[in-house]
């Protein structure tokens, strides 16, 4: 079967860019026809129903050309199991335009891509019309805390009504057990099971029915029809054999059925509702006023009325309403539940706060540089949502199981009530086993076992500072099999220190003294190493005149009008500075990976070399324990870096990384990880420059470190929020706890139905046990999901 689809294209200017989108929408596997008609700037393609649309969206802009999209979120309610997500994802696609629908059931939440022309109110109106009342969601909202907030479909005193309506009918039944004989008239048992069955059971009737309409079957209409038949027969039993000895009523099974069914929802909304705990709490981090100095003067706004360039006061024990930057102040600030560090941290003058921190100790003035969305608090949270929302690649089986799930379960009844009323003739025994196939089969746990597993492993993962960007990158990321780490900024700090101050006829404090005169006005990295180094030598920093940079060689100044060089080499050689009896010793500093000046004194109009200073990169602490902590998972480090082989392979030896690639570009970075891939390794990219961006896309996940560029961070799968190696396996580690559970969920789901409803079929189950049975298995894969909120990074187990 085919369909056609009409895109929108932009960027072309003339038939033969025409030409190019219909060749490139051609070379797509299922396309049959595309015609491409300039004035209208559309594409008319004829294509197979398999065909996803975005192989044709990124044929086009593999061309040079772009289809406008847009993505938005619903929250649709009324949606029980995994039939219900299937139906919803199938009536979505069916609107002309869209591109992807996702549907969370944990969440009640839809992601959508559509082409820039779809109205939302086709798709509110197709899903009304499939019986699923839907809601847009804007960008404030939380679905978490909204939608979870309430009871989810099943007020408590629902389920206290029909539990106190039903456990007299079941009297006899728990008598009979200690030999008590217990005769409940018939009209007493209807009394009792009608208001259970047609009013706290109308939802059943109500969503099963709208079900049947859309074409479709889900766990309501298999709850509706099961205990209707069980009602229905019993009051067959009553009316027929009123006036002779009562026959045994069934009345007890549809209620009991019923009260289960929602206890059992109601047990599984009180779970789920803990599964987005950690997102919950990062909600309450959102501050909901500031106070603003404006004009002298200090007054409370809310927050949502600050903006980029205003000055807050935060005062000891607030929060911070919006990222910024210290203009004034200093103090401890607590950002554990952002960045999972759980130690306060020192905040000085041109450091940036993050929203939502505590701060300790100091009165601070804020410069706001973010706010509204823009605050790092509101992308934490989007990732995590958008995590939630989108599905994993392993769903994808369930979906197509839960297709087919409630039709074939009512094939299976229909059988084994015909099965066992002509084989026995004893129809009442084949009605009360056909119902119990219905009952038992219930696919919430399908539905259930992968979002609520996703939703605590990304949870979790955020409480302790990684953000995991997506579903398939958690499940991809149980499977890495190597870690290519980029060097700077990753495995070291990023940043030079003064590691050695080498003189033959001066002291090292004398020569550092020297150095921090001639850089102390100079804004260059290794000049900052200088006056780092003398700070914490306690030294007093000379004044110096007739100050000269040479930018690319160094800096020229007098000293007690002895005049001084500090520079390069190059430099030295320029000059005509003799540095023969240091060259030995500079070869060796350099071979170490590290970056050699040199301070030179004119003396008589001739230079004398005074000695040298040697800056290196410092390795992370952390970085060796995170290359072990890979190591005992089996996963290989692989270390590539721009600089020269003698850096690399110093850092690399420190850190027992035995395989090394330096002196590369960017797009050899990516090369790298290509031929890791072509090798059969899993490959995670762990990197947090824009130089790293390539890298981190092609790797199966792309780690980047939020201490470095937003580039980076918008192109990894995962997010480490600290610039702690460490984090790498502990995010390998949480994956795998997870993808355990998400499997262990499935197993559970998909074995439950394959024992249950063959024992349900050959009479070994009533209705009533069928029940108990099906909201414990709902229950059960939630509440093993949960279990993930046990895990602990390497670190927080360490400390405890």
């Amino acid at each position: 079967m085919t369909k056609k689809l009409n895109l929108p294209i932009v960027g072309m200017t003339c038939s033969s860019c025409a030409g190019r989108v219909e060749k490139a929408l051609l070379a797509v596997d299922g396309v049959h026809n595309a015609s491409v008609n300039l004035a209208t700037e559309k594409a008319s393609v004829d294509l197979e129903l398999v065909v996803d649309a975005q192989a044709l969206i990124s044929a086009v802009e593999k061309a040079g050309y772009q289809v406008p999209t847009k993505t938005f979120d619903l929250r649709v309610t009324e949606m029980t199991c995994a039939s219900c997500v299937a139906r919803v994802e199938k009536v979505l696609k069916a609107v002309p335009g869209v591109l992807q629908a996702s549907v969370n059931l944990a969440t009640e939440k839809v992601h959508l891509k559509t082409l820039a022309e779809v109205e939302l109110v086709s798709l509110l109106a197709a899903l009304k019309k499939a019986g699923y009342p839907a809601q847009v969601l804007n960008d404030a909202e939380s679905v978490p805390s909204a939608s979870l907030t309430r009871v989810w479909l099943t007020p408590g005193w629902t389920v206290v009504i029909a539990i106190v309506l039903s456990l007299p009918l079941m009297a006899p039944m728990l008598l009979a057990l200690i030999g008590i004989d217990l005769q409940i008239p018939g009209w007493v048992q209807l009394g009792l099971a009608t208001p259970v069955q047609f009013w706290l059971g109308a939802r059943f009737y109500k969503a099963g029915w709208k079900a049947l309409m859309a074409g479709s079957g889900n766990m309501d209409l298999l709850v509706a029809i099961g205990t209707s038949s069980a009602y229905g027969l019993s009051v067959y039993l009553l009316f027929a054999h009123q006036a002779h000895a009562m026959s045994h009523l069934y009345f007890e099974s549809s209620a009991v059925v019923i009260s289960l069914v929602l206890l059992g929802k109601w047990l599984e909304t009180r779970a789920k509702r803990q599964t987005v705990q950690a997102l919950q709490a990062l909600e309450l981090l959102r501050a909901t006023t500031a106070l603003l100095r404006k004009d002298g003067v200090d007054i409370e706004v809310p927050v949502v009325e600050v903006r980029v360039g205003d000055n807050l006061i935060v005062r000891p024990g607030d929060r911070v309403a919006v990222d910024g930057e210290i203009i004034e102040g200093t103090s401890h600030l607590d950002e554990s539940l952002i960045t999972g560090e759980s130690l306060p941290v020192s905040k000085s003058i041109g450091d940036k706060v993050i929203g939502g921190s505590v701060n300790a100790d100091g009165l601070l003035i804020v410069k706001a540089t973010g706010v509204g969305g823009a605050t790092m608090l509101s992308q934490i949270i989007q990732l995590v949502e958008d995590a939630q929302a989108v599905k994993a690649p392993i769903q994808a089986l369930v979906d197509k199981v839960s297709a087919v799930f409630v039709p074939v379960v009512l094939g299976i009844s229909a059988f084994t009530l015909i099965a066992w009323g002509l084989l026995t003739g004893d129809w009442q025994t084949a009605l009360l086993n056909a119902v119990a196939v219905q009952v038992i089969a219930c696919p919430c746990a399908l539905g259930l076992a992968t979002p609520t597993a996703i939703m605590v492993g990304t949870g979790v993962a955020a409480k302790y500072g990684i953000l995991i960007k997506d579903a398939q990158a958690l499940e991809t990321a149980h499977g890495l099999t190597a870690i290519a780490f980029d060097k700077t900024g990753t495995l070291t700090e990023g940043k030079p220190g003064l590691r050695a101050v080498i003189s033959h006829a001066y002291s090292e404090t004398q020569l550092l003294e020297w150095a921090a005169a001639l850089q102390q006005y100079s804004d260059h990295p290794l000049a900052h190493a200088v006056m780092q180094k003398a700070k914490e030598s306690g030294l007093q920093v000379a004044e110096v005149s007739d100050v000269l940079a040479m930018p690319g060689r160094g800096v020229q100044a007098k000293l007690n009008q002895v005049t001084m060089v500090l520079g390069n080499l190059r430099w030295m050689q320029e000059l005509g500075v003799n540095t023969t009896e240091f060259d030995a010793t500079a070869l060796e500093q350099q071979n170490m990976g590290r970056t050699v000046s040199c301070l030179a004194l004119e003396n008589e109009g001739q230079w004398q070399l005074a000695g040298l200073l040697s800056f290196g990169d410092s390795i992370k602490v952390s970085a060796r324990t995170a290359v072990q902590r890979l190591q005992t998972l089996g996963v290989k480090a692989v270390m590539l870096s721009g600089d020269n082989y003698g850096s690399a392979n110093a850092v690399a030896a420190a850190l027992g990384i035995t395989e090394v690639r330096a002196e590369v570009l960017p797009a050899d970075k990516a090369k790298i990880v290509r031929e890791l891939q072509q090798a059969g390794y899993r490959v995670g990219m762990v990197g947090d420059g824009i130089n790293d961006a390539p890298a981190l896309a092609a790797a199966d996940v792309g780690i980047a470190m939020a201490t470095g560029t937003d580039v980076a961070m918008h192109t990894a799968g995962i997010t480490l929020m600290r610039g702690d190696p460490v984090l790498v396996a502990d995010a390998i580690s949480i994956s795998q706890r997870t993808y355990r559970k998400i499997r262990q969920n499935l197993g559970w789901a998909f074995i439950y139905n394959v024992v249950g409803i063959p024992l349900a079929a050959l009479g070994y189950l009533n209705p009533m046990i069928a029940g108990a049975a099906m909201a414990f298995s709902s229950v059960s894969v939630v509440s093993n999901a949960l279990l993930l909120r046990s895990w602990k990074p390497w670190q927080a187990k360490e400390r405890t």
